[in-house]
């Protein structure tokens, strides 16, 4: 699995991790999402994305997007 599928997964697993608490705890885990959309947004102008970073350092194989 490349870096790249990796941080969607990851991602994606936030935002529903994040909209669930937010429903059931605190509307407050919403911001959580709006990190997380965020994140993804400038990561596609910048290419800086912390994860890939992190994942990179760990020996992962980057893809299209994280070179």
């Amino acid at each position: 699995m490349t870096i790249d599928r990796i941080v969607l997964a990851f991602a994606g697993g936030m935002v529903l991790l994040s909209l669930s608490i937010g429903l059931l705890v605190s509307p407050y885990w919403f911001l959580l999402t709006a990190f997380v959309g965020l994140n993804l947004f400038q990561s596609e102008f910048t290419g800086f994305c912390p994860l890939a970073i992190l994942l990179k350092r760990l020996g992962r194989t980057p893809g299209a997007a994280f070179r």
